[in-house]
């Protein structure tokens, strides 16, 4: 095995569960939900673009994991566990010399508890495989590397963040001491919250966390569409709070690593495999192609990462394990579909920045099989028609459902498909989804055009997809070319 020495960092990755990316401040959140990730953003490195790969648990840890889309692995959908020989971020880590470890929900097995060749090769273990089901917000059971239930103490991303810091101690040289880490650390910590409990159809936050937002107010997506059958108004305040909590856990283990002596030789990655919009998109949390399903924050810190940079185009979960090895000095393996982000913090002018995708790719199951790739003014979208999407993960047959001008409605409230005035910027959209398609592994399908509607008012948009006009109607006022 590789002699890692002293010079490789530790990795650590923060996993939380449905999270949006605007319940940050960074991203403009106001009722301070998140100071210890603002401060991360703020002095490490800030994706402000960030998307998930496939808005459903399962596919999306699938692709966290090993860096492939879920049509790739087989895990398009939940319940399908990772196939056997599928390499992961513990494979590589392990590989070059990392004691590896994973805490929290995995979500990657067909059995509980996770058996230990199901667990993608990480070698210590404190997990669950769907931890939502195991426990909730104060009974937290887990299961160790020998298969044994353990109750862990305390709120439950508290107890998951104790976890983290107990397996960081365990790791660390006293400062002081005259000894010499032998071997670094990778740890991946798989939160549940904020995800919803789904026997209660709840969010529960810590004893008088939910109270405090409460009145809070929602993001105008969720303001403007909640109506009868959504919950955000029931739900926002416990969500909110369990952020809070979360946070206060991220602080916690940044205290902890600076206390070790860890912090300058350890990168530390957050983000989420998906977001929630509260039952206002179809009849559950998640799985459409909308920002508040497939938005997330995402922001790293440490060796590399560390002096304030801002990555502006849009980027993908997908992206984060070739990060990772690449600012370990581990190689990139060439199966992987994401792409290490390094070039758009060292050379964001150079040639490896300027031949980065201006759209991320997103494939959708279990609500639909659905595809949709979004830049960084335009979502577009498609849906295969009479398809079962718990049994098909692609087909070769697609109808285009949505497209919105997010530089004009960020919410997506208006959708353009199917409008005369903006078949030429579908088109190149169509274009850029089936290059990407392929890319991936998939074949190449036919995607379909709906009928054309030409309402009042309409939005005129050339084909350059970078300028926009507007005609009188019902918008109100003119916008100028861009």
């Amino acid at each position: 095995m590789p002699d890692a020495g002293t010079t490789r960092p530790n990795v650590i990755v923060v996993f939380t569960d449905q999270q949006r990316w605007d319940s940050t401040g960074v991203h403009g959140n106001t009722h301070d939900l998140t100071p210890n990730f603002d401060r991360m953003a703020r002095s490490g490195t800030h994706a402000m673009q960030a998307f998930t790969p496939q808005p459903v648990c399962g596919p999306a840890r699938a692709a966290i994991q090993t860096g492939q889309y879920p049509t790739a692995t087989g895990c398009f959908r939940n319940g399908i566990p990772l196939p056997q020989g599928c390499r992961t971020l513990a494979d590589y880590f392990g590989d070059a010399g990392y004691d590896t470890g994973y805490l929290g929900k995995w979500h990657l097995a067909d059995t509980e508890p996770v058996p230990s060749d199901q667990r993608g090769g990480y070698r210590s273990w404190l997990g669950a495989n769907v931890m939502e089901f195991t426990s909730d917000a104060y009974r937290v059971l887990a299961f160790d590397e020998d298969d044994v239930p353990v109750m862990l103490p305390g709120y439950r991303s508290d107890a998951l963040f104790d976890a983290a810091i107990r397996f960081v101690a365990d790791h660390a040289v006293p400062p002081g001491s005259g000894q010499h880490r032998s071997r670094p650390f990778y740890l991946f910590c798989s939160l549940v919250e904020p995800h919803h409990q789904n026997e209660t159809d709840s969010y529960p936050a810590p004893v008088g966390y939910e109270e405090r937002y409460r009145d809070a107010s929602p993001p105008p997506d969720l303001a403007t569409l909640a109506g009868d059958g959504s919950t955000v108004h029931r739900h926002i305040g416990g969500y909110y709070g369990q952020i809070r909590r979360v946070d206060e856990g991220l602080g916690r283990l940044f205290d902890a690593l600076r206390s070790m002596d860890l912090l300058d030789n350890t990168i530390v990655a957050f983000t989420s495999d998906h977001g929630c919009h509260f039952k206002t998109r179809n009849s559950e949390y998640k799985r459409s192609c909308h920002d508040g399903s497939t938005r997330v924050p995402m922001a790293l810190s440490g060796p590399g990462f560390d002096g304030g940079n801002q990555i502006d185009r849009p980027v993908s979960t997908i992206d984060l394990p070739p990060t990772l090895l690449a600012a370990a000095g581990l190689d990139v393996p060439a199966e992987m579909h994401g792409r290490s982000m390094l070039p758009l913090i060292t050379d964001p002018g150079g040639s490896a920045a300027a031949d980065w995708p201006e759209e991320v790719f997103i494939q959708i199951s279990e609500s639909q099989v659905g595809r949709a790739i979004r830049t960084s003014r335009w979502k577009y979208c498609v849906t295969a028609p009479d398809v079962d999407p718990w049994a098909a993960a692609s087909s070769d047959h697609y109808l285009e459902t949505e497209l919105y001008d997010l530089q004009h409605d960020p919410y997506e409230l208006d959708n353009l498909v199917g409008l005369p005035s903006h078949r030429e910027i579908a088109d190149e959209l169509r274009g850029r989804m089936l290059r990407r398609m392929v890319v991936v592994g998939e074949k190449e399908p036919v995607i379909a055009q709906p009928a054309a509607t030409v309402p009042a008012g309409q939005r005129r948009v050339d084909a350059s997809v970078h300028s926009a006009t507007w005609t009188p109607g019902r918008f109100g006022h003119q916008l100028h070319n861009d």
